[in-house]
């Protein structure tokens, strides 16, 4: 177990080494490309955008002034001229994309949304507000009217039930059964 232990020992002892030895190259090229990368802004500064000398008559400062809105337009030109063809190939890669799915037969469903809206609200929207139109269902309905049937007129006319029951019992009620019935 003493051998096991020092080889175990001695593998992490390595892996920490390698461990820091790869962070501090790391550390070494990151100072590396933030030196290059000003160097590269120093470079690209001086070469656009040389110093201001600021002339001493006003002529020469409407000159100037003349000459930075010139730059000014320019700039704007060509970042409208990049703004464009950014939309048009968004508006293409869209495209594109619209008939590969059409060309692959699987649509994408749009998410519906509820919309809580009467018949009168939705027929203005489609006719426009010039049409008015009413849709009150209920007002186009035909009145029926009831017929009496002779069941319900039969319930009618025996009323009260109690009265009915008193009147058929005992044997007079039976007699007028009978009599009724023939």
């Amino acid at each position: 177990m003493g051998d096991e232990e020092k080889r175990n020992r001695a593998i992490t002892a390595r892996r920490q080494h390698l461990k820091s030895v790869m962070l501090q190259i790391a550390a070494t090229e990151l100072e590396k490309e933030e030196g290059r990368r000003e160097a590269e802004k120093q470079n690209y500064l001086s070469e656009h955008c040389p110093p201001l000398h600021i002339p001493g008559s006003v002529s020469e400062v409407q000159e100037l002034c003349r000459q930075l809105h010139a730059k000014i337009d320019a700039a704007e030109e060509e970042k409208y001229d990049m703004e464009v063809r950014v939309q048009k190939s968004s508006k293409e890669l869209e495209d594109m994309n619209q008939k590969l799915f059409d060309l692959r037969g699987k649509f994408k469903r749009p998410p519906l949304r509820r919309v809580r809206m009467s018949a009168d609200a939705m027929l203005k929207a489609l006719l426009g507000s010039k049409h008015k139109v009413c849709m009150d269902l209920r007002a186009n309905l035909k009145q029926v009217k009831k017929e009496d049937t002779e069941k319900e007129r039969d319930l009618r006319d025996v009323g009260d039930w109690r009265k009915n029951i008193e009147e058929k019992s005992g044997m007079e009620g039976r007699k007028k059964m009978f009599e009724s019935e023939s």
